[in-house]
C-alpha cells in the first residue's frame, strides 16, 4: 500500500482523532487479539499506544480509508506518526514502541517477509477456531478507558 502519512485525516468519513501517539486498531471480539490489547497495556507502561476496537465507528472506519474489510479483521493495523502498519510489520513496530526487552522480539525480522507474513496469515484464519470469540468486544476497565478510542 502506497498511501501518503496522515490520508485519513483529509478523509470526511474518518472521524477526527488523536493521533499524538500510536493507535492500535484490533479485534475486540477476538479473544486473541482481545489478550493482546491487554498485553500492549500491561507493558506499555510510558503509554504512548492508544488502542480502538476495529467494531467502534472509528475502527470501521479507518478499516474502510485503507480498503481493507470492515467485518472481516484479517489483520490489526498499527497507525504511528501518520503511516499505516499491518500484519508481522505492526507486531514489530508495536514491540518496538513498547520498548525495553520487547523490542528484542524484532530479532525475528530476519526471516523473509513472506515466511512472516503466511505465519501471520495462518494465525489470523484461525485465532476464532484457536482461541475463541466472543458476542461483544470486552469492555475496557475503568483504569483502561483511558487508553482506547472508540
Amino acid at each position: 500500500m502506497d498511501i501518503q502519512p496522515y490520508s485519513y485525516q483529509t478523509d470526511p468519513l474518518v472521524p477526527p482523532f488523536p493521533d499524538d501517539r500510536a493507535v492500535v486498531f484490533y479485534d475486540g471480539v477476538c479473544v486473541l487479539c482481545s489478550g493482546f490489547a491487554r498485553f500492549v497495556i500491561r507493558h506499555d507502561v510510558e503509554r504512548k499506544i492508544m488502542l480502538c476496537q476495529a467494531q467502534s465507528p472509528l475502527g470501521q472506519a479507518i478499516y474502510r480509508h485503507y480498503g481493507l474489510s470492515a467485518t472481516e479483521f484479517e489483520t490489526y493495523l498499527l497507525l504511528w506518526q501518520g503511516r499505516l502498519f499491518v500484519k508481522s510489520a505492526a507486531f514489530f513496530e508495536i514491540m518496538g514502541i513498547i520498548g525495553g526487552v520487547w523490542s528484542l522480539v524484532r530479532i525475528l525480522r530476519i526471516f523473509p517477509v513472506f515466511i512472516r507474513e503466511r505465519t501471520y496469515d495462518f494465525i489470523a484464519r484461525n485465532r476464532y477456531r484457536w482461541f475463541g470469540k466472543r458476542d461483544l468486544c470486552e469492555a475496557p476497565s475503568l483504569e483502561e478507558r483511558g487508553r482506547f478510542l472508540s
